[in-house]
């Protein structure tokens, strides 16, 4: 039997693919690409953006297009928030839910596999038998008051472990968490994937010594809200760095997306004193407006956010090395952003902040969310400009770090691929650099001058 996969979004769904790829992989089957035909086609979605969405349904039907006999399966943000409606497509023969993950593998192997007693000739077994058109109410708990406040028993405390096969074979994703508890209201997470839940640290480990005996030198630590880590453990994300830090044969690690008042100064202190973790945060901003920031219901004001990168700053940076790369999620054109709002973003991130990189999202309204019921939506026009005005102070500030490195020593991780007779790799502090392909090199540490 033969299945392609395609993946959309952010990392915890390419690490959660590449899960269900290895599993399918065990169990007999062959993986092809996404362009060939396949028995089945397995389509780890997102709900992030209505493009997101929209480009979910498209991957469907090309599947459909391609082998019109073939199973779809359907899971990820997109599959939890708007099932029926998935259901209702061309092709499509199961929608696992963010609670039925775990499921996926052995429910395709015992129905789908050639020598399955269970095997089912039904392209459609789940499908409702309404199937009209319109868009279909959001799949969620009760609504969230303003307050963020919400109980729900949608899902439970489990979360199945997840990670990436090594990308470039130097670098794997590993998920030690999922869902999240803040709902913000532009944000369909929390009913997409539920409340914050976490993988116990001795699994988390497990996964971590599977990584290393495929040889990657380096892991991304990934979450919905990674430094939430311990939720349903009871255990710290501390404890669990200081763990991982102990696995033989990773070189390097990652955190990928923690939320600002979630750094605490333990954790930077015990990075600082000489671990694996590198000179690399990846931080989600939204906004540098505190009007805006209230509003919308985070958890920090600019002043917290600025604080907390003066004291990694502080406790990490030391004049002629390397300095710490942060790169800044940001929301343009949430619904209130005024010009003059827009602009304290601009300032705070381009005279407070002076981040190596921003991640410039504009405001996408999500049918179900707060947000998307205020009155005061930002024009796409505008949103537009704002997002190239930021993109371009990106450049700006991204240009600026490097150039500031000129000179430096650091260590760079070579990757596996070749353009032009060239091969990259990236720094401790994410530097993006390149030299003459070495086959010798590939997966190889090597300090460099920059």
């Amino acid at each position: 039997m033969k299945i392609a996969f395609n993946t959309l979004g952010c990392k915890l769904n390419y690490a959660e693919t590449a899960t269900y790829e290895r599993g399918l992989m065990a169990a007999g089957w062959e993986v092809v690409p996404w362009t060939d035909v396949a028995d089945v086609y397995l389509i780890n979605t997102c709900a992030v953006t209505e493009t997101a969405e929209k480009k979910s349904r498209n991957l469907i039907r090309r599947a459909h297009k391609t082998a019109p006999q073939a199973r779809i399966v359907v899971t990820g943000c997109y599959a939890e928030l708007r099932k029926e409606q998935l259901l209702a497509l061309d092709g499509v023969w199961r929608v696992f839910g963010a609670n039925e993950k775990s499921s996926i593998v052995p429910t395709v192997t015992e129905v789908l596999s050639p020598e399955s007693s269970l095997r089912d000739p039904s392209h459609s077994q789940q499908r409702s038998p309404s199937t009209g058109a319109g868009p279909l109410p959001l799949m969620r708990p009760r609504v969230a008051t303003d307050s963020g406040d919400n109980t729900s028993s949608t899902f439970g405390n489990a979360t199945f472990g997840a990670y990436s096969s090594g990308e470039e074979r130097t670098r794997a994703f590993l998920k030690v968490q999922d869902g999240c508890d803040n709902f913000c209201a532009y944000c369909t997470v929390p009913f997409a994937r539920g409340r914050s839940r976490n993988i116990p640290i001795c699994e988390v480990v497990k996964m971590a010594r599977d990584i290393a005996a495929e040889g990657v030198k380096e892991v991304v630590l990934t979450g919905v809200n990674t430094g939430d880590f311990g939720r349903t453990s009871g255990e710290s994300f501390l404890d669990l760095l200081k763990a991982l830090n102990k696995v033989e044969g990773i070189e390097r690690y990652r955190i990928s997306s923690i939320e600002p008042n979630l750094i605490t100064p333990e954790i930077v202190d015990w990075i600082a004193s000489g671990t694996k973790f590198q000179r690399h945060f990846h931080i989600p901003l939204q906004s540098g407006s505190d009007t805006l920031l209230k509003r919308v219901g985070r958890r920090y004001d600019t002043a917290l956010f600025a604080s907390r990168i003066d004291y990694i700053r502080q406790a990490m940076e030391r004049p002629g090395e390397p300095r710490v790369f942060f790169g800044i999620d940001v929301i343009v054109g949430l619904p209130g952003e005024t010009e003059e709002l827009f602009q304290e973003t601009y300032t705070f991130l381009k005279e407070r902040i002076r981040p190596a990189f921003i991640h410039v999202f504009p405001y996408s309204r999500r049918p179900g969310t707060r947000a998307a019921e205020w009155k005061d939506q930002v024009q796409d026009r505008i949103k537009t400009e704002r997002v190239a005005r930021l993109e371009a102070l990106c450049e700006e500030l991204h240009t600026a770090f490097v150039r500031e490195h000129a000179g430096m020593h650091e260590t760079v991780l070579w990757e596996s691929s070749e353009k032009g007779g060239l091969m990259g790799g990236y720094t401790g502090n994410y530097i993006r650099v390149e030299r003459p392909f070495d086959a010798a090199r590939v997966n190889q540490l090597e300090d460099i001058v920059l």
